[in-house]
C-alpha cells in the first residue's frame, strides 16, 4: 500500500496538513450546476517543454497549476529557461535547443509526462551532465524503453541506482536522428517523448510502432501541438510510422484546453446523483480521450447535450449496466466507471487497461480493494476489472498516494455515508481545486 511522497508536493499542492477527506451524501437530483474547469494537464506540460525549447517567447493562458506542471516549470527553471507566472498564465522564453545551463541537478516530482519528454531533448542538447531525480513512486516505474531507444540514437544514458529506472543522469552530446523503432503498448508517452527529441536531432527522426499505441489520442495531441509550435509531422493513419524534420519550435502564444479527464468527475457526480452539470469550458471538439466518457455516461442512461461552448451531463434515476468496455484509450477513467459500477442495474466490465497496473498505483487491484472494503464485489482481471452492482456500505478508503483514484472515491462519498478518504491532497498531483470544486457542486465537503 501505497504511501505519501510529500516531498513531491509543491508549493502549487493543496490540503498538505489534511489527513482525511468526509465526503457526505445529497439528495436525489439536488445537484444542479455549471463548472469552470481547470487546464489541461495533457496540453501544459507539452506545451511548457515546447516553448522552453523553442526559439521566442510563448505565452500559455489556461495552463493548470498543480504539482506536475510546478515541477516541469522548476526543471525547465534549473535549465536556465527564465518564465514567469501570473495567475494561471505563463510567459517563457525559449532557449532555441540550447538549455543555458549545461550542467544541472532536476527534480521532476511524479510528473510522468516530464519523465518521458525531457530526457530526449536534454540528449540533443551540445554539452552538459544533468542529473534527474524523480518522486519515489516515479522511480519505481520503468522508463527503460524510452531509454534504449535514445540510446540507440546515441544518446549516453546512465542510471545512479537501478537499471531502468529514474534517477539518472544523461551526458548531452547531440543525436544524430534517422530513424528508431520502440513499442508503442507500454505508454505513449514514450512515442510523444521521441517526438519532441525529433525536432532536435541532426537530420531529423523516423519514428515505426512495430506493433500498436496503448492511447493514439495522446499522441494526436503532442502531433498537432508540434505543428502549432511550427514542427509538423508526417504520419501515417494508425501512426505506426512517423516522420519529424529536423527544425527548432517557435515561440508562440495560446490557450490551453480544459481538462477533460477532471471534467469527467464532475459529469460522473451529475451522473451518479440524478442530478445535472454543465461543464462551461470544454466541448467535443478536443483530441483528448477522456472526452469519450461522454459516450459512456449517454450508454449508462445519462442525458447529454453537446452545446458549441459547454457539455452538460443530467443523471438518470437509475444507472445502466449490463455491458462491456474497453477503457484502452481513455484508461485515466477506469476508476471512475468502477466508482459508478456498483450503482448500475448490471454488471460493468472493464478490460485493456493492463498498462494501469503501472501508473501511480496499481490501479485495478486499488479499484478492487477498495469496492471490496464496501462489500461490492469485484472480479479482477489482469486487463481490467468486472464491478457486480450492490449496495456499498461506508468505510475509509485508501487513496494510495494516487489522485486519480482519490478522485474517483470521492464520487461514492455523494451516494454513501460513511466514505472518508485517506490522504486527499494527493489530488494535488493534477487538481488542486478538486474539492473546492466538489464542494462548490453541492457536496458536503469536511476536512480532518
Amino acid at each position: 500500500m501505497s504511501t505519501p511522497d510529500f516531498r513531491a508536493r509543491s508549493p502549487w499542492a493543496s490540503l498538505t496538513d489534511v489527513d482525511k477527506v468526509h465526503v457526505s451524501p445529497v439528495s436525489p437530483g439536488s445537484i444542479q450546476t455549471s463548472l469552470t474547469v481547470p487546464g489541461s494537464k495533457s496540453f501544459t506540460n507539452r506545451a511548457l517543454i515546447m516553448a522552453a525549447l523553442a526559439e521566442g517567447t510563448s505565452t500559455l493562458s489556461g495552463i493548470l497549476k498543480s504539482d506536475d506542471s510546478y515541477w516541469c516549470l522548476g526543471a525547465l527553471r534549473a535549465l536556465g529557461v527564465k518564465s514567469e507566472v501570473e495567475g494561471d498564465t505563463v510567459t517563457i522564453h525559449g532557449c532555441g535547443g540550447r538549455w543555458p545551463e549545461e550542467d544541472a541537478e532536476l527534480y521532476i516530482g511524479a510528473a510522468g509526462t516530464t519523465a518521458r519528454f525531457l530526457p530526449g531533448p536534454l540528449a540533443a542538447a551540445g554539452s552538459g551532465v544533468y542529473k534527474v531525480e524523480a518522486s519515489k513512486r516515479m522511480s519505481e516505474r520503468p522508463v527503460e524503453p524510452l531509454m534504449e531507444a535514445l540510446e540507440t540514437l546515441g544518446a549516453d544514458v546512465h542510471y545512479i541506482d537501478k537499471k531502468g529506472f529514474y534517477p539518472l543522469e544523461i551526458h548531452a552530446g547531440g543525436l544524430p536522428g534517422k530513424e528508431v523503432t520502440i513499442s508503442g503498448k507500454l505508454s505513449s508517452q514514450f512515442i510523444s517523448g521521441l517526438l519532441l527529441t525529433g525536432a532536435y536531432t541532426e537530420e531529423g527522426l523516423r519514428i515505426r510502432i512495430p506493433d500498436y499505441i496503448v492511447q493514439h489520442a495522446y499522441v494526436h495531441i503532442t502531433l498537432d501541438l508540434m505543428n502549432q509550435f511550427g514542427v509538423p509531422v508526417t504520419y501515417n493513419e494508425d501512426l505506426t510510422d512517423m516522420q519529424v524534420p529536423a527544425k527548432s519550435f517557435q515561440g508562440r502564444s495560446m490557450a490551453l484546453e480544459a481538462d477533460a479527464s477532471t471534467a469527467s468527475y464532475f459529469m460522473a457526480l451529475a451522473a451518479l446523483t440524478a442530478g445535472t452539470v454543465r461543464i462551461n469550458n470544454l466541448t467535443m471538439d478536443t483530441n483528448q480521450p477522456d472526452i469519450g466518457m461522454v459516450d459512456v455516461f449517454e450508454k449508462m442512461g445519462c442525458r447529454v447535450e453537446k452545446g458549441d461552448t459547454y457539455i452538460e451531463i443530467a443523471g438518470p434515476e437509475q444507472l445502466s449496466g449490463g455491458f462491456e468496455l474497453s477503457m484502452k484509450e481513455m484508461s485515466d477513467q477506469t476508476l471512475t466507471v468502477a466508482a459508478l459500477a456498483p450503482f448500475a442495474d448490471a454488471p460493468i466490465t472493464i478490460r485493456d487497461v493492463e498498462h494501469i497496473r503501472h501508473h501511480e498505483s496499481d490501479r485495478i487491484h486499488a479499484a478492487c480493494t477498495e469496492l471490496q472494503k464496501m462489500g461490492i464485489r469485484v472480479d479482477e482481471y489482469s486487463d481490467g476489472l468486472k464491478v457486480y452492482p450492490g449496495t456499498p456500505i461506508g468505510v475509509s478508503l485508501h487513496s494510495y498516494d494516487d489522485h486519480r483514484v482519490a478522485m474517483a472515491l470521492s464520487l461514492i462519498g455523494a451516494k454513501v455515508p460513511g466514505i472518508h478518504i485517506e490522504d486527499p491532497g494527493c489530488v494535488s498531483k493534477t487538481c488542486p481545486t478538486f474539492y473546492d470544486l466538489f464542494e462548490a457542486a453541492g457536496v458536503p465537503v469536511k476536512f480532518s
